[in-house]
C-alpha cells in the first residue's frame, strides 16, 4: 500500500468516524431517555462496528482493540442480554471520548498516542456480565462527580469510575482550535445530485461563453444582448446552486449540547432539561464554523448561572428541572437564535457591585445605568459574577467572546432577563458571508457599499428641511425621527474625504439609518445609488486594523468599492463607545467632566414661560391630534400603545402660571415619561430644544411643581418637578406602578 493511499484511508476513517460518533453521542442520549427503539440501537452498535473494522483494514491495532470491547458490549446490548443503565451509558459515552483523543492524535501525529486507556476497557468487561444496579440518591450540588455520571449512578460504581475517567477528561476537552483544525469539521458533504446540477449550469455557462466571444468579434448587437441575458441568467442560478452546496443545518453543532449539557448537570449537580427547536435550519458553513465556540459559551453559561440547583427551584415553587430551550428560525434574510432558560435571570444589582468591584465601571455610574445596560455589562471583558474560578466559569471570559465573534460575521447580539423567571439571548446573523446583498452609496467621490443587515430606511431632507431639523447637541448634529433623536454621522469628514465632498447641487441631505448593537443612528452621505448583491472580499493584512471596513468588493465597472463595518464606523466617530455603552469603562477624566453637564430638554408650558426636565425623564416626545383626546372620568386620556395614557396640561398644575391657551394648537405636543410599565402624557404649548449643558440652580423653588431655576442659554429657566406635577393629577400613578 503506497503512502497516498494509506494517507487517503485514514482521512476517510477520520471523516466516517468523528462523524460517527458525534451520531453516537446523540443515539446514546436518546436511548438512555427512553426515546429510541431497536433501530436506535442499532445506528449505535453500527459505528463502533464500523470503526473497528476500518482501523483493522489498515493496521490501527490500539483504535481497533478498544472498539472491539465497546463492540462486545453493545452486542449485547442489541440482542437484549443486558439492559440499559446510566451507569453503562456513562462507560460507553467514556469509550467514545476514548475513541475520539485516539483519532485526533492521529490526526495530528500519525500515530493513534499514548494515552491508557486499560482502566476503561476493564469496566467496559465488567459491564458485560454485571447486573443493573438500583439508583442512587443525586450528589450534593459541591460533591465532586465522576465525569460524565448521571445522578443516579450507584454510589459504589462512581469512585471505582473516577479511578478510569481521569485519563479520558482530556479527549473531552479538546481545545476549541484543534477541534477547527481537524479534517471531519474542513469536510463538507455534497448530494450527487446537486453536483450534477452544478455540472449542467457549468456547461451551460462554457456555451454562454463562447456565444459573448463570437459575438464580440462580429459586433452583432442583438446577439450579444441575448447571451448576455442568458449569461446572467446562467450566473444567478449557478451562484445560488454554489451557495446551497456550502449551506449545512444548524444542528450540525448541535449535536455537541446534549452531551455537554448531560456532563455539567452532573458536575453542577443540576438537573437539566435540553429541548432543541429548528435543527434543520441552514447556514452557510463558515457561519457555523464561526458560531460554534460562541453558542457553546452560552449554553454552559446558562447551565452554570442561570439555571438553579433543584432545592432552590423547589424552594421558589418551580419543577426541579430546569428548561433550555434552543430555537433556531430564518427571519428577513437572517438567521435568529434564541437560547431561552427559566432559571433565576440576572440579579441587576449584583451585575452592577461585581462591575465595580472588578474596575470595570465606577459605582456612580453603576447607578446611573439603565436596565439594558445592566444587562450588557455582562458582555464586558473580565466581568464574572463567580468568586471562585472552577472548570466551568469564573476567568471573566466568554460572553465578552460571544458578543466579540457574532459581530466579527456582521450578526448582533441582545439579553432580556426577568429576575426569578429567567433569561433570553437572541442572537441574529447573516446566511452567508460570500456574497451579501448591499447598498451602495457614494461620498467624498467614493463609492462605499453598506450591509443590508443593518440597514433600517433612508431619508431624504430637502434643503430647506435639512436647516431646521437637523439640530445640535452637545457640538454633535442629530435629527429628530418620529420623535426619536437619531446621532448623525457625516461619512465624508469621519472617513477624512472632506477636500472631495461632493455634495448635492440643490442642497438636500442624504440619511442612511443604519443600526450598529442595538442602537440606530444615521449616515449622511452625497448619493444613494442601488442595491445590489456584492461578492466579499477580505481586505488585506496591512487594512485589517482599520476597524471601519469589513472588506472590498469589485464594482461592474472594475473599480474597488469598502464595505462599512457599522459597528466601527459608529465607533469611530463616538456614536458607540469602544465598550458599546456610554459611561461604561470609560476615561476617568472624560466622565467626570461629563458629570458636571446634562442633558435637558426644553420646553414652553405655556407662552413665554421657559422651562426643562432632564432628557433621561423623557420616553419619547410625541404628537397627537385633539380630536385623539377623550375623556376618562375627568380625566383627559389617549390611547396610546395598547394602553389608556392620561394626559396632563402642565400650565394647570404649575402655580402662577397662567392658564392654558383656548387657542392651542392642533395636534398637541406631549412629552410621554414611563414608570413601573405605566405612562403618562406631559401637555405642553411648545418643545424648544434639547441642549447639552452644565446646570447650576441659582434660585430655590417659589412654586408648586418648580425645583428651581437656572440659566440656560443665557436665559432663566425654570426646572419642571415632573413626579411632584404627577402627584398632583394622579396620587395612585407611582403606588400602582411599583405594584
Amino acid at each position: 500500500m503506497t503512502d497516498e493511499l494509506q494517507q487517503q484511508l485514514i482521512n476517510d476513517l477520520l471523516i466516517e468516524s468523528l462523524e460517527g460518533l458525534d451520531r453516537f453521542d446523540k443515539e446514546l442520549l436518546a436511548l438512555e431517555n427512553h426515546a429510541g427503539g431497536a433501530e436506535t440501537m442499532n445506528n449505535i452498535f453500527r459505528v463502533i462496528h464500523t470503526i473497528k473494522g476500518t482501523a483493522g483494514c489498515i493496521g490501527l491495532c490500539k483504535i481497533e482493540s478498544t472498539a472491539h470491547v465497546g463492540e462486545n458490549l453493545l452486542s449485547l446490548l442489541r440482542d437484549g442480554k443486558l439492559q440499559s443503565s446510566s451507569e453503562m451509558i456513562s462507560a460507553l459515552l467514556a469509550l467514545s471520548d476514548a475513541l475520539r483523543g485516539m483519532l485526533r492524535d492521529l490526526e495530528a501525529s500519525g500515530t493513534e498516542g499514548q494515552r491508557d486507556h486499560s482502566a476503561l476497557l476493564q469496566r467496559l468487561r465488567d459491564l458485560q456480565t454485571a447486573t443493573p444496579s438500583p439508583a442512587a440518591p443525586s450528589p450534593a450540588p459541591n460533591a465532586p462527580a465522576a465525569f460524565g455520571l448521571f445522578a443516579d449512578t450507584p454510589a459504589d460504581a462512581t469512585a471505582e469510575i473516577q479511578l478510569r475517567s481521569a485519563p479520558e477528561k482530556p479527549a473531552a476537552s479538546e481545545p476549541a482550535q484543534a477541534a477547527r483544525a481537524s479534517i471531519a469539521d474542513s469536510a463538507i458533504r455534497v448530494d450527487v445530485v446537486q453536483l450534477d446540477k452544478l455540472m449542467n449550469l457549468v456547461g451551460e455557462l462554457v456555451l454562454a461563453r463562447n456565444q459573448i466571444m463570437q459575438n464580440t468579434t462580429q459586433l452583432d448587437a442583438a446577439a450579444l444582448l441575448i447571451a448576455s441575458q442568458r449569461l446572467n441568467l446562467i450566473t444567478t442560478e449557478l451562484q445560488g446552486s454554489v451557495m446551497k452546496t456550502r449551506m449545512q443545518p444548524i444542528g450540525n453543532i448541535w449535536t455537541k449540547f446534549p452531551r455537554v449539557v448531560r456532563d455539567l448537570s452532573q458536575e453542577l449537580g443540576k438537573k437539566i432539561n435540553l429541548v432543541m427547536e429548528g435543527q434543520d435550519t441552514e447556514l452557510d458553513r463558515t457561519i457555523i464554523e464561526a458560531i460554534k465556540d460562541p453558542l457553546m459559551h452560552i449554553v454552559r453559561n446558562a447551565a452554570d448561572h442561570g439555571l438553579e440547583l433543584p432545592a432552590v427551584r423547589a424552594a421558589a415553587g418551580k419543577p426541579e428541572e430546569g428548561r433550555l430551550t434552543l430555537r433556531a428560525f430564518h427571519e428577513g434574510g437572517q438567521v435568529n437564535i434564541e437560547f431561552i432558560d427559566d432559571g433565576q435571570g440576572i440579579n441587576a444589582a449584583r451585575v452592577k457591585a461585581k462591575a465595580v468591584e472588578r474596575g470595570l465601571v465606577t459605582a456612580d455610574q453603576a447607578s446611573r445605568l439603565s436596565e439594558r445596560e445592566t444587562h450588557n455589562l455582562i458582555f464586558l471583558p473580565g466581568f464574572s459574577t463567580v468568586d471562585k474560578v472552577t472548570t466551568i466559569s469564573g476567568r471573566g471570559v466568554g460572553m465578552d467572546v460571544v458578543k466579540t465573534n457574532i459581530e466579527k460575521i456582521g450578526g448582533s447580539v441582545d439579553v432580556q432577563s426577568s429576575a426569578g423567571q429567567g433569561t433570553t439571548i437572541k442572537i441574529r446573523i447573516p446566511l452567508t458571508l460570500a456574497i451579501i446583498p448591499a447598498l451602495i452609496v457614494t461620498s467624498g467621490g467614493e463609492r462605499f457599499a453598506i450591509p443590508q443587515v443593518s440597514l433600517l430606511e433612508l431619508v431624504r431632507l430637502e434643503s430647506e428641511d435639512a436647516h431646521k431639523k437637523i439640530e445640535s447637541i452637545y457640538n454633535a448634529p442629530v435629527y429628530r425621527l418620529r420623535g426619536q433623536l437619531l446621532p448623525l454621522v457625516d461619512l465624508s469628514r469621519d472617513l477624512g474625504l472632506d477636500g472631495r465632498k461632493s455634495a448635492s447641487a440643490d442642497g438636500a441631505v442624504n440619511i442612511v439609518v443604519v443600526q450598529a448593537d442595538g442602537r440606530q443612528f444615521g449616515l449622511i452621505v452625497d448619493a444613494i445609488n442601488d442595491t445590489e448583491e456584492i461578492v466579499v472580499k477580505p481586505l488585506g493584512k496591512q487594512l485589517k486594523s482599520i476597524t471601519c471596513f469589513a472588506g472590498a468588493t469589485i464594482m461592474g465597472d472594475g473599480r474597488v468599492a469598502l464595505i462599512l463595518d457599522v459597528l466601527g464606523v459608529a465607533q469611530h466617530a463616538g456614536v458607540i463607545s469602544e465598550v458599546r455603552d456610554h459611561g461604561i469603562a470609560g476615561d476617568g477624566k472624560a466622565a467626570e467632566k461629563a458629570d458636571n453637564r446634562q442633558t435637558l430638554l426644553l420646553f414652553e408650558a405655556t407662552l413665554d414661560s421657559r422651562m426643562a426636565i432632564p432628557l433621561s425623564m423623557v420616553a419619547r416626545l410625541e404628537e397627537f391630534p385633539r380630536s385623539s383626546v377623550e375623556r376618562a372620568g375627568s380625566q383627559e386620556v389617549v390611547q396610546y400603545r395598547g394602553q389608556i395614557m392620561p394626559l396632563i396640561r402642565i400650565a394647570n398644575f404649575v402655580s402662577g402660571a397662567e392658564a392654558a391657551d383656548s387657542a392651542e394648537k392642533d395636534p398637541l405636543q406631549v412629552v410621554v415619561y414611563s414608570e413601573g410599565g405605566r405612562s403618562v402624557g406631559l401637555v405642553v404649548a411648545k418643545i424648544s430644544d434639547i441642549v447639552y449643558e452644565a446646570l447650576t440652580v441659582q434660585r430655590s423653588a417659589a412654586r408648586d411643581g418648580i425645583l428651581g431655576s437656572a440659566v440656560i442659554q443665557e436665559r432663566v429657566t425654570d426646572l419642571l418637578d415632573v413626579p411632584s406635577i404627577i402627584r398632583s393629577a394622579d396620587p395612585t400613578f407611582y403606588k400602582a406602578g411599583v405594584n
